[in-house]
């Protein structure tokens, strides 16, 4: 676990390590729709609650649609609707989590998007950006929320070294100096740029390329999408 502190909250990124699970999910995956045991991923989410110091129905989530919905949680989470450790819990549609509440924390899974998250002294974010979200406005749409400029911690995610793509998702970063060197594109570089822009006085990273670290991180790119799925993890204590 890599943790970063925030002003007023903690933020937390999960490795690959401490979990239950084996062969290609090894060990501390989260992510129950890849195909893993339910579980093991059970288990694991047990463990990853019990790292960060907060009850298991005190850690909010989604699913996740690389889009820009972001859920505000005024309360903890519904135990039948949203259960952390509930393989059948219905979550929300959104790759956002906001709250001004302490001991709630906010909970994104990623496998080489950024998880990145947000914190001013009154409130809190973490969101999921891919290349999708952060060229739809999840950033702006984040930072919106805050009645005060938020400081920023970017975790881990793929690297310009190892994240080629098409000239689509090019296009959608031209605007962005240094996004791109030929086909590889920088997603750390974009979300500096458009955290600076939107207001976020202070960006920290966890510069790690998960696509390079084999032993430290699940990588869906490098796995060929068999994969388990590592998470970033905010909270006010």
């Amino acid at each position: 676990m890599i943790t970063v502190e925030l002003p007023g909250a903690i933020a937390a990124f999960s490795t690959r390590d401490g979990g239950v699970s084996e062969g290609a999910y090894a060990s501390l995956n989260i992510g129950l729709h890849v195909g893993d045991d339910p579980a093991k991923v059970v288990e694991n989410r047990r463990l990853l609650a019990e790292q960060v110091g907060l009850a298991p129905e005190a850690i909010a989530m989604g699913k996740q649609v690389h889009e820009t919905a972001i859920e505000r949680w005024g309360t903890l989470p519904d135990p039948v609707r949203h259960g952390f450790t509930d393989p059948k819990a219905e979550l929300p549609e959104v790759d956002g989590h906001t709250t001004t509440r302490h001991g709630l924390g906010l909970l994104v899974q990623v496998a080489d998007c950024l998880p990145i998250a947000l914190a001013s002294p009154r409130r809190i974010a973490m969101i999921h950006c891919g290349w999708r979200g952060l060229a739809g406005g999840l950033v702006e749409h984040a930072l919106s929320l805050f009645e005060a400029p938020p400081t920023a911690a970017v975790g881990p995610g793929i690297g310009s070294c190892c994240y080629e793509v098409g000239p689509e998702v090019l296009a959608a970063f031209e605007g962005i100096e240094g996004a791109a060197s030929g086909r590889m594109l920088d997603l750390r570089r974009v979300a500096t740029e458009k955290l600076s822009a939107a207001g976020s006085k202070a960006v920290e990273h966890v510069d790690l390329c998960t696509s390079c670290n084999p032993d430290r991180f699940f990588s869906y790119r490098r796995d060929g999408g068999v994969t388990g799925r590592q998470c970033g993890i905010v909270w006010r204590p």
